[in-house]
């Protein structure tokens, strides 16, 4: 909740909402969307469009994609060495 200079939130989804409000008050509505679609929230979320890859604007998943692809990679790489070290 904004109330004058004060934002407060409780709670798991509400943190997130109160997260992603905040994103957008500090840095605007197109980091909020792209923070809301990283992490897919989409149970009643600040912004419709941008909670899953089906409802975003294409180009914001493109965005968000590459931006993640260089994370997926490492988490990639260390899964194959962890499965490495696991297979005889």
């Amino acid at each position: 909740m904004f109330d004058r200079d004060r934002i407060t939130g409780a709670g798991v989804t509400s943190g997130i909402d109160f997260a992603l409000r905040v994103i957008a008050e500090l840095w605007g509505p197109d980091h909020a969307q792209i923070a809301q679609l990283t992490m897919e929230y989409d149970p009643a979320p600040p912004f419709p469009a941008a909670g899953s890859p089906e409802t975003s604007d294409p180009a914001l998943v493109t965005r968000v994609r590459n931006a993640i692809a260089p994370m997926h990679e490492r988490r990639r790489a260390a899964t194959l060495a962890a499965r490495a070290g696991l297979v005889p």
